[in-house]
């Protein structure tokens, strides 16, 4: 490999470390054995997701040499749009949220490398199996109520009394994320609101989502969707202590909007990925990581990593940004030090996680249409849009959420999954197919890996289909013009995630706030040189980037 030069001293952007000069070190080269000019590149960041294009692009923009490497044969990881079937869909949810509200929106400069969002309104259609009348989540609040009093008269009452005390726990949550980990600065956050929001946030962290809830709501209508979002997406139980901080999702979604990148959700990555080569970054996908290079005297410091096809790329650091489980126990052959040895032996005792999540995609003829929204009363309230720009979210009731949690480790799908349906292709006309028809997502919780009977000849996919059909206007199975079912097994063979599975950070914030398992809340893992960030570190999955911005903090701090 060529050794490419980082550019000149840099400054600060929007509050992240300085890079003093161009020959800033990572740690200490001599206390490792290597100088500058064995390496390669300065840092390698491992993994193309959205995490590590963010921190791969605020070092390089911070005058680091740094190089991007990724299994897939594109960037963008779970937030890419990929082409199939003649058309274009999102691996995941099209829907952003909390990445809308990140500073490296404007320091990355995404908008001057083409990142446009369209705001759908109301974002997301909440129902349920029983037939009862849904409500509109509006991103006004004030317009989310209404459409609940509609019908729940007493719950709109009550939605009013929970914002009042969920808007404080969710801004100082968002305060918290989008900085760097510590436990001084985090203290400091608390302080100067004067506690406001922080006793309810310590208290959530400890209590379980369902019981947060149905202390405000005592209809399963607007309960379950907060399970959904939350828990559910999480693969967690919703009476799970340490759940609570779902409780604060409504709130959260009111302050930040949700929008739609016009060309799917890669185009979120695909920006990050033109700001990150723009600042001289590169880029070297289609190889796995294979392990990681140690100093040779049991891994006291990481020097590298090797790749899958045997190359070697030498550096100061590595910031791995996959599951950091499998980065302990695979890629740390031989630890050095008490603390080291703790983070790998915690790591290989953890039972590999199950992804649990799948999704349909297809290209249809009509868009759906639900009945019981157009009998509710509530088109009105779309003002003239289009009810098909929406999220759709089917919630079953909490015995049918608890029975899913019993069916998934037997490898058994619930009768009536938790379900998320939207039409990308009708608030956003570039995402129709190639022949001109709109396009489908339909996303299916819970869905083991280990199926029973195997994925193969399952007809669990067509089986969601009619499920959620059953919803729909008569008929509208006939309009799936083709389809393919995203399984746990497809996200393994194609997402390189082992087992199918997505990790996500499990700590509370109050964890957090005291620096438990800190190597996944400050980003630094207890071997020098290696960083952490992505979906398994604070503040969690879903499309957010919080973990990636601040582990470019981390590293920059290191550096000089």
């Amino acid at each position: 490999m060529s050794t490419s030069a980082a550019a000149a001293g840099s400054a600060p952007v929007n509050g992240l470390a300085a890079v003093s000069a161009p020959a800033a070190t990572v740690e200490s080269d001599a206390a490792r054995g290597q100088s500058r000019s064995d390496r390669d590149t300065d840092v390698v960041v491992v993994g193309g997701g959205h995490n590590g294009l963010i921190c791969a692009a605020y070092l390089a923009r911070a005058g680091v040499a740094t190089m991007l490497v990724e299994a897939r044969d594109a960037v963008g990881g779970c937030a890419s749009t990929v082409s199939d079937l003649d058309a274009r869909f999102n691996i995941c949810s099209c829907d952003h949220t909390l990445v809308r509200a990140m500073p490296f929106m404007d320091d990355l400069d995404l908008a001057a490398h083409g990142l446009r969002y369209v705001e759908a309104d109301p974002a997301t259609v909440y129902m349920s199996y029983d037939g009862s009348p849904p409500w509109l989540f509006f991103n006004d609040s004030e317009r989310t109520i209404e459409s609940i009093g509609r019908h729940r008269p007493e719950q709109a009452r009550a939605y009013r009394r929970y914002l009042a005390d969920a808007r404080p726990v969710a801004e100082l949550s968002l305060e918290m994320s989008t900085g760097p980990a510590s436990t001084p600065k985090m203290l400091a956050r608390l302080l100067a609101r004067r506690g406001r929001g922080g006793v309810r946030l310590l208290q959530w962290s400890r209590a379980s989502a369902l019981d947060v809830m149905r202390s405000y709501f005592d209809d399963e209508a607007l309960v379950m969707p907060a399970m959904s979002n939350g828990p559910t997406i999480w693969g967690a139980p919703p009476d799970g202590p340490g759940t609570g901080m779902a409780g604060m999702l409504y709130a959260m979604r009111h302050m930040v909007k949700t929008g739609r990148p016009v060309g799917g959700s890669g185009a979120l990555t695909d920006a990050l990925a033109a700001s990150f080569t723009a600042a001289g970054g590169h880029l070297s996908c289609g190889t796995p990581v294979a392990g990681l290079l140690g100093d040779g005297r049991g891994v006291r410091g990481v020097r590298g990593v090797r790749l899958s096809d045997g190359t070697e790329i030498a550096a100061g650091a590595v910031v791995a940004t996959c599951d950091p489980a499998p980065v302990a126990s695979h890629w740390l052959a031989e630890p050095h030090g008490a603390r080291a040895r703790r983070f790998v032996g915690r790591a290989r005792s953890q039972a590999p996680g199950d992804g649990y999540q799948s999704k349909i995609d297809a290209v249809i003829t009509d868009v759906p249409r639900y009945p019981v929204l157009e009998e509710s009363g509530l088109l009105d309230l779309f003002e003239g849009r289009d009810p098909a720009q929406s999220n759709y979210v089917m919630s079953p009731s909490i015995e049918e959420l608890a029975e899913a949690h019993r069916l998934r480790p037997l490898g058994r799908v619930a009768e009536r999954p938790t379900m998320m349906a939207n039409v990308p292709s009708v608030l956003d006309p570039s995402m129709l197919s190639r022949d001109g028809h709109h396009v489908l997502s339909l996303e299916a919780l819970f869905t083991p890996y280990n199926l029973e009977g195997g994925w193969a000849r399952s007809q669990e996919p067509a089986r969601w289909l009619e499920v959620w059909s059953s919803l729909l206007q008569p008929g509208f199975l006939d309009s799936i013009d083709r389809s393919r079912a995203m399984t746990p097994d497809r996200y393994e063979r194609e997402m390189f995630l082992p087992r199918g599975y997505t990790p996500s950070y499990a700590g509370s914030p109050l964890a957090s706030l005291f620096g438990r398992h800190r190597e996944l809340s400050r980003y630094r893992a207890p071997v020098q040189g290696l960083f952490l960030s992505g979906a398994g570190t604070y503040p969690g999955a879903g499309i957010w980037g919080a973990s990636g911005r601040n582990a470019a903090d981390a590293v920059l701090r290191s550096l000089s």
